[in-house]
């Protein structure tokens, strides 16, 4: 048995204790200092978490913020995070209060992402090395879950399989046998870049997947393009995979690694649904992402259209739309604020 804390109290860190549970691990969550509310409902509420409408069962623990620091200087064998991505500066401040000068824990990231730092590509789990460096914890040990898995799904014990990245293999075996029980099924991966840059990307292609509906056709009725949109759906499949392997294999992942659970796997779930694929289908009916945040998603963070704005100069300078033709025709509609126009002629 092991010692494990998940940060964050959010839908997918309270789903991911479940496995955890299952595992006869101590499982702890322990929430930021913005969801002290949040948990005094949960539990005013008998334990029901409102974003996955299940109840928590009793075994894993769940402490507000003020237990932060004295949970986390137990002994402690994984700490987990499932915080948001704008979050990670936050976790490090308070990690690096604990750690300081001190060996800190294995780390695992079920938060995904990717920055521009100093005119460069930025791996959320760089970004957390870097901050951590920079406040004096020099050695780490971060590995990161990838791959299709909604944490409804997984707070119902549905069939779900995902994968460790670590660096070191030992490590993501490691991490990987700790979590695995009859439902969540994990593999393991030394492609920590790959595995990274597929889940982070494929947000972006996921709102282009979900364009196709409105993209289909420019001449057919409603009811025509709702019947036989499929055909484009899987063309923007492809493309998207294939752009996905050229953008992985640039930031030095592996492309076979874009047919795994990271990149294929994680696409066809959310360009099935969510908010990504929602933001997708609006802006293939023809509204620009200005129109669509203020009539339709107003209050709804998008993590593909923010990871547009984030890297788009960068790409833009790196690429050009020969290369990844999907990928800008996406980030450039949304930057730009114009309607979606796909150059189909490069595609491949």
């Amino acid at each position: 048995m092991s010692k494990i804390i998940v940060i964050g109290a959010g839908a997918m860190g309270s789903a991911f204790a479940l496995p955890c549970l299952d595992n006869n691990h101590d499982i702890n969550i322990v929430g930021t200092h913005l969801e002290n509310k949040f948990i005094d409902d949960l539990k005013k509420n008998k334990n029901i978490h409102p974003g996955l409408n299940i109840k928590i069962p009793n075994e894993i623990k769940i402490f507000k913020f003020d237990k932060f620091d004295k949970l986390l200087k137990s002994n402690v064998d994984l700490i987990v995070l499932g915080i948001s991505s704008k979050g990670i500066e936050w976790v490090a401040e308070q990690l690096s209060k604990i750690f300081k000068n001190k060996q800190i824990p294995k780390l695992l990231m079920l938060t995904k992402g990717l920055s521009i730092h100093k005119n460069k590509y930025e791996l959320l789990v760089d970004k957390l090395e870097r901050l951590l460096n920079e406040r004096g914890i020099p050695k780490l040990n971060i590995s990161a879950v990838g791959g299709p898995c909604l944490a409804t799904g997984l707070a119902n014990r549905v069939h779900s399989s995902v994968v460790i990245a670590n660096k070191d293999k030992q490590t993501a075996e490691q991490i990987a046998n700790m979590l695995n029980t009859n439902y969540y099924h994990t593999s393991y991966s030394t492609d920590l870049n790959g595995v990274e840059v597929s889940a982070a990307i494929k947000n972006i292609f996921s709102m282009a997947v979900g364009a196709a509906k409105g993209l289909c056709s420019n001449n057919a009725s409603n009811e025509i393009k709702e019947k036989n949109y499929l055909n484009t759906a899987s063309a923007l499949i492809k493309q998207s995979i294939y752009e996905m392997e050229i953008f992985v294999e640039y930031l030095k992942g592996k492309k076979e690694t874009v047919k795994g659970l990271a990149g294929l796997g994680d696409l066809y779930v959310s360009s099935g649904g969510g908010r990504n694929a929602k933001m997708g289908a609006y802006i293939g009916e023809g509204l620009t992402f200005s129109e669509v945040k203020k009539t339709k998603m107003e209050k709804v963070t998008v993590e593909g259209a923010d990871l547009a704005k984030e890297i788009a100069k960068k790409v833009n300078e790196d690429f050009d739309e020969k290369k990844l033709p999907l990928m800008l025709g996406m980030i450039n509609a949304i930057v730009d604020d114009k309607k979606l126009e796909l150059n189909w002629e490069s595609f491949r």
